[in-house]
């Protein structure tokens, strides 16, 4: 299967041209860049030796499947020509992840470029669209934080345990604000410092309650605090909600209730894996993994949830590839079986 990936040159886009150039049913054939136009792939990535393309301001000859990691609006733009035409393809940006667009265009501060793709997207989150992704011609690809966060979250709001009452504080590597120069990600900014950002209202908070309160059957009352950490990858989200009463007056064992409930729900998922101690953002270093543990503060009737994931991989291009091999009727792990890196 011939694949075009546009702006390869961002960190989503270069882990991509990582992973597919792994995937045992993949060519990559195109690849664009909003910078780097002209040069070989490797110039640009060295790490990227495999892949030696020329990086093209558009994509050239004919593809089966696109990916898109371009930022918001130019995302939509850019696929929109793709889709009309009848292949198929995964956007990394937040173009259609946000079904009300109205909340999106509040959010992103732009009138959604390409309203009439959203009837043949749906959001790309597997373990709770599958069946509806399988047969959408646009898979909107989740945000890291939203991924971490939602998939924490889900097993408790589907089985009605929690008022909706949600917290999600949550810490991410400094490649999640992308590869563009700014002072907050500069060396000495970010060395030894943690800061909180997104006060005010961060854009993935919207994404986050849209899916949880799908997943609740109501709404849900959403605090959303990140938090820039010096790393350069991974998410760790600690994920804060009330149980409602009646569980905890009629369980015999909360905590082993909880667990069950969570292992339940994923017991036939392949990346999202509920473990049995608090994990941490190296134990999915480079690997597709979303690692899940529940857990509950007896003294308070709180639901306590701890959930990482590589930004970079179940946070963007690991997912858009699982997404892809949906789509295609592929076997859902080709090509992102890879063991996290430690140490």
């Amino acid at each position: 299967m011939k694949v075009g990936i546009i702006n390869v040159t961002g960190y989503a886009g270069a882990e991509l041209a990582r992973i597919l150039s792994e995937h045992s049913e993949v060519d990559i054939t195109s690849v664009t860049g909003r910078s780097g136009a002209g040069k070989l792939l490797p110039e640009v990535f060295p790490h990227l030796s495999d892949v030696n393309l020329r990086i093209d301001p558009e994509l050239s000859g004919s593809v089966d499947f696109v990916f898109s990691a371009l930022p918001h609006a130019a995302s939509a733009e850019a696929l929109m020509d793709v889709v009309n035409s009848g292949t198929k393809g995964v956007d990394i940006s937040a173009d259609f992840r946000i079904r009300d667009l109205d909340v999106y265009s509040e959010w992103y501060n732009v009138e959604h470029p390409c309203p009439d793709l959203m009837e043949l997207s749906t959001y790309g989150l597997p373990e709770l669209h599958r069946e509806a992704i399988k047969t959408c011609s646009l898979a909107a690809n989740p945000g890291c934080y939203p991924t971490a966060s939602i998939l924490g979250l889900a097993p408790a709001l589907k089985a009605k345990l929690l008022e909706p009452e949600i917290i999600v504080d949550a810490k991410s590597g400094v490649s999640g604000a992308g590869r563009s120069l700014s002072m907050k990600t500069h060396f000495s900014e970010v060395n030894e410092n943690l800061s909180a950002y997104g006060l005010d209202g961060h854009r993935h908070m919207p994404e986050i309650k849209q899916e949880l309160e799908l997943a609740a059957d109501r709404a849900v009352n959403l605090t959303f605090l990140p938090h820039l950490i010096p790393m350069t990858r991974g998410i760790l989200a600690s994920c804060y909600a009330p149980l409602k009463s009646e569980f905890l007056n009629n369980s015999k064992n909360i905590r082993e209730d909880v667990t069950e409930i969570y292992k339940d729900f994923y017991s036939d998922e392949q990346f999202a894996k509920v473990v049995d101690d608090p994990p941490m953002t190296k134990q999915t270093l480079g690997s597709n993994d979303c690692l899940i543990y529940p857990t509950v503060d007896e003294r308070t009737g709180r639901l306590i949830v701890i959930s990482c994931i590589d930004n970079l991989v179940k946070g963007a291009a690991g997912q858009a590839v699982q997404n892809m091999n949906i789509m295609c009727g592929l076997p859902e792990d080709t090509g992102i079986r890879q063991l996290a890196l430690y140490p």
